[in-house]
């Protein structure tokens, strides 16, 4: 009898031990799921206002359509994104290319003064600001649940109900570079 409370007592304390486990991934996965979705909000306001921006330039820079067509096609991939990998993918191409593009709108004092394209500009810089502040916030999230889902126990957990580690949001490599903007 004592054996059999002994044994019933042990197995109800490792099964309140996974329980609690679960639970905490659990918890952290739905802080980076809630982290992605900032980051997706952001992307899509950015994305949407992507074709406004470009049919401003184009009245102003008609011979620059690689820079104009890299924007919109980065901007397509980034709202066909189906997973965090590809939007991620897409976020980093879209970078370069507005870097670029506004590199390009340097160039054109005209447009530079034109008030509808210095509110999409400013627009798109506040956008940018708050995407910045979302991706800070999802790499903690997934900062914590990949090393919730590797140490050990967790990890035992975790691999038994499927819990993988997330992809931080990196920024590209090539970002801090100047571009290029050169004139036939």
């Amino acid at each position: 009898m004592n054996l059999f409370l002994i044994f019933g007592g042990l197995l109800i304390l490792i099964v309140a031990f996974l329980v609690m486990i679960f639970n905490r991934l659990t918890r952290l996965r739905i802080m980076v799921k809630e982290g992605w979705s900032g980051i997706a909000t952001f992307l899509q306001q950015r994305a949407d206002m992507i074709p406004n921006l470009v049919e401003t330039v184009k009245g102003y820079a008609l011979h620059e359509s690689k820079t104009l067509a890299d924007v919109v096609k980065w901007r397509n991939r980034a709202v066909s994104a189906g997973t965090a990998e590809e939007s991620i993918e897409a976020a980093r191409g879209m970078n370069r290319s507005l870097v670029d593009f506004f590199a390009l709108a340097e160039q054109y004092p005209d447009l530079k003064a034109n008030s509808n394209f210095l509110s999409l500009q400013n627009d798109l810089k506040e956008i940018e600001t708050k995407l910045n502040q979302s991706r800070r916030y999802y790499n903690g999230t997934v900062r914590n649940y990949n090393q919730a889902v590797a140490v050990f126990p967790n990890n035992m957990v975790a691999g038994m109900f499927g819990f993988v580690p997330e992809p931080f949001f990196e920024e590209d490599q090539g970002a801090g570079a100047v571009p290029k903007v050169s004139f036939p």
